[in-house]
C-alpha cells in the first residue's frame, strides 16, 4: 500500500506539472497572438487621433504619453482614458473639444521630451487642458538618473496646469520596486513645477494582481482593456474635472467682462 501511495503521488504531482506547464504554454501563446493583434491596431488608433485633431474646437485638450493614451487595448480608441476626459469637457463646460493627442506607443520620456515636445510647441497656443501619461515604458530598461533628468526636463516644459499621471502599479517584483521609485521622482519634480498628479498608481494598484489579469487586461496580457481603463479615469477626472470648472470661471468672467465694456461703451 505504502508503495501504491506513493506511487500515486508520484503520478498525480507529474500530472500537475504537465498540466501546468501545458496551461503555461497556452497562455504564452494566447499571449502572443493578443500582441499580435494588439500590434494592428496602433496604427488604427493613431489615424483616429490624427483625425480627431483636425476638428475644431472651442477648447483645445492636448495629451502627450504612450500607448495608454492611445488607448491601445481597449474596444475603441475613445474608449481609452484620453476619450473619457474629451467627453467630460464637452459635457462640463458645454463647449465644443479639439483634441490632439500627440501620445505614441512604445513611447519613453525621450521619445515625449525630442518628438511631443515639439510638436506642442508647434501648435503655437497654450491649450486649456494637458494630460501627460508616460514613463511605463522606461522601468524596463530602468534607470534611475535618467529617468529623473528626464522627468525633470519634461516638466519644465509643459504649462502649469498640466495634470501629469504617475505609473501605474507592476504589481510585484523588482519592476514594481522601480516604479515605486519612479513615482517619488515624478512626485517631486511635480510639486517643484507646481503641476497637479494624478494617482494612477494607486487606482490601478488596488486593483490587485489577480483581477486585473482575470478581467481588466485586454488581450496581450499587459494593456488594460475597457474595464482597466476606468482606473486610468479615475484617476485623471476628478483632476480634469477642476481644471474644467476653472475654465467655466474664466469664461464667465471674460463674457461679464465683456459685457461690462459694452454698456461703458453706450453710456
Amino acid at each position: 500500500m505504502r508503495i501504491r501511495t506513493v506511487g500515486w503521488a508520484a503520478l498525480a504531482t507529474a500530472l500537475v506539472a504537465a498540466g501546468g506547464a501545458l496551461a503555461s504554454t497556452l497562455v504564452q501563446q494566447r499571449r502572443i497572438q493578443g500582441m499580435e493583434r494588439l500590434a494592428q491596431t496602433i496604427p488604427v488608433n493613431s489615424k483616429y487621433w490624427r483625425d480627431r485633431a483636425k476638428k475644431k474646437g472651442e477648447l483645445l485638450y492636448v495629451a502627450l504619453g504612450d500607448s495608454a493614451a492611445q488607448g491601445i487595448g481597449s474596444s475603441k480608441p475613445q474608449r481609452g482614458y484620453v476619450g473619457e476626459i474629451a467627453r467630460m469637457l464637452r459635457e462640463t463646460t458645454g463647449r465644443s473639444v479639439r483634441v490632439v493627442n500627440l501620445s505614441a506607443s512604445g513611447a519613453r520620456l525621450r521619445e515625449a521630451i525630442e518628438k511631443q515636445l515639439p510638436a506642442l510647441a508647434k501648435l503655437g497656443v497654450e491649450p486649456d487642458v494637458v494630460t501627460v501619461g508616460i514613463g511605463a515604458n522606461d522601468i524596463g530598461t530602468w534607470d534611475p538618473a535618467r529617468f529623473e533628468r528626464e522627468i525633470e526636463q519634461l516638466y519644465s516644459a509643459i504649462p502649469a496646469h498640466s495634470i501629469v499621471g504617475n505609473v501605474p502599479s507592476f504589481y510585484v517584483g523588482r519592476a514594481q520596486a522601480n516604479v515605486r521609485v519612479a513615482n517619488e521622482m515624478i512626485a517631486a519634480a511635480a510639486q517643484r513645477h507646481g503641476l497637479s498628479v494624478a494617482p494612477v498608481h494607486r487606482e490601478t494598484h488596488r486593483l490587485g494582481m489577480l483581477r486585473y489579469a482575470l478581467n481588466q487586461v485586454s488581450q496581450d496580457f499587459f494593456h488594460p482593456n475597457d474595464r482597466g481603463y476606468r482606473a486610468w479615469i479615475n484617476a485623471f477626472l476628478p483632476l480634469v474635472e477642476r481644471r474644467a470648472v476653472e475654465l467655466v470661471a474664466q469664461q464667465a468672467e471674460r463674457e461679464a467682462d465683456a459685457a461690462a465694456g459694452g454698456v461703458g461703451g453706450l453710456t
